[in-house]
């Protein structure tokens, strides 16, 4: 047995060991990933002979942290002395998952709110987020909404049935306002 699978049957019924692994874990696999894919480029591994002389070498390394849904994690980011290599492990300029960000993306189209949305994320992940933060995450799928609302509707329907739901909306007062739903299935089922 390897140390990892010591490690993850101890830490099996606790998830905080078991997120905490995971995060370790996953900080050294990009790490490693990270730098393979330096040595890729150069074409020879560290303190290799064959590397002197090259016009290109090793040139220290660059810190991010990005946030990941088992807790954030430090990257070493590798550099070459020309500044040429670019890394494509990571997006760039990029500090939080994708993980993070469908959340938030869900919560906010079930109506949470963008205060509310910041403290779930802070106490699932340990990620801080502002409320700004989450609105700007949320106005991703505004270009996505806007072409649903947009798109053509088939003229032929079998037949349409109209109906409301009320949904809580604070203008100013809080009242609950009907919004109208029109289904409508074409004659194929759909």
């Amino acid at each position: 047995m390897n140390d990892f699978t010591k490690d993850f049957a101890q830490a099996l019924f606790n998830p905080d060991k078991i997120n905490d692994l995971l995060r370790k874990e996953l900080q050294q696999a990009v790490n490693n990933l990270l730098e393979a894919e330096l040595t890729a480029f150069l074409g020879y591994d560290p303190y290799a002979r064959n590397g002197w002389n090259t016009g290109n070498s090793r040139n220290g390394a660059y810190f991010r942290k990005v946030d990941t849904q088992f807790g954030p994690i430090e990257v070493q980011v590798p550099r070459d002395r020309n500044g040429q290599f670019h890394q494509h492990t990571l997006p760039d300029y990029k500090q939080h998952s994708d993980v993070l960000e469908s959340t938030i993306i869900k919560l906010y189209s079930k109506g949470v709110t963008t205060r509310e949305i910041a403290d779930l994320i802070e106490k699932m992940y340990g990620s801080h987020y502002s409320p700004a933060q989450v609105s700007n995450i949320s106005n991703q799928m505004l270009p996505k909404v806007e072409a649903y609302h947009k798109r053509k509707l088939s003229a032929k329907f079998f037949c349409v049935s109209l109906d409301a739901t009320y949904l809580p909306l604070r203008r100013a007062t809080f009242e609950r306002y009907a919004v109208p739903i029109a289904l409508g299935p074409q004659p194929n089922g759909h």
